[in-house]
């Protein structure tokens, strides 16, 4: 199997079967996301603790493959992380696929890069890229709330 076919693989499957789909018990940040050009929709709800800890990290949405896979992806590798190395993941994934630079993360496993990098792809279809990243834009909000707190 090649690695755009690995790619398409790991989108369809979260997409198919989103991880941490739905309201996580006892949330105590969330924020919506929507990009009206395709109606794609995003809730992320997030458990944040007094230590700047993301305890649980869940997602209800609807839209395209894309966005419901990239949500899943993104509360799967975010949930237990604190906000700092959080927010270090979500600025690199941004520029992965905004910038077309590299992933610098040390702090994630070869399994967790190659999820991450199964987005990469959307940023060769400009109208995908916000599909892609709508949920990393969300949870930011998420998190910058709590940090407001």
């Amino acid at each position: 199997m090649d690695l755009k076919d690995l790619y398409q693989e790991i989108i369809l499957d979260h997409g198919k079967n989103p991880r941490n789909f739905g309201k996580c018990k006892n949330f105590t940040s969330d924020a919506k996301g929507h990009n009206p050009l395709c109606g794609d929709k995003v809730h992320i709800y997030a458990q944040l603790d007094n230590n700047k800890k993301i305890l649980d990290l869940s997602f209800e949405g609807e839209g395209c493959a894309i966005s419901l896979a990239s949500a899943s992806i993104l509360t799967d590798i975010l949930k237990g992380k604190d906000f700092s190395l959080a927010s270090g993941i979500i600025e690199n994934f941004l520029d992965l696929i905004k910038k077309n630079k590299l992933l610098t993360l040390n702090s994630l496993d070869e399994s967790q890069k190659t999820t991450l990098m199964s987005l990469s792809g959307v940023k060769d279809y400009p109208m995908r890229v916000k599909c892609a990243t709508m949920a990393w834009h969300t949870v930011s909000s998420v998190l910058g709330k709590k940090n407001e707190n």
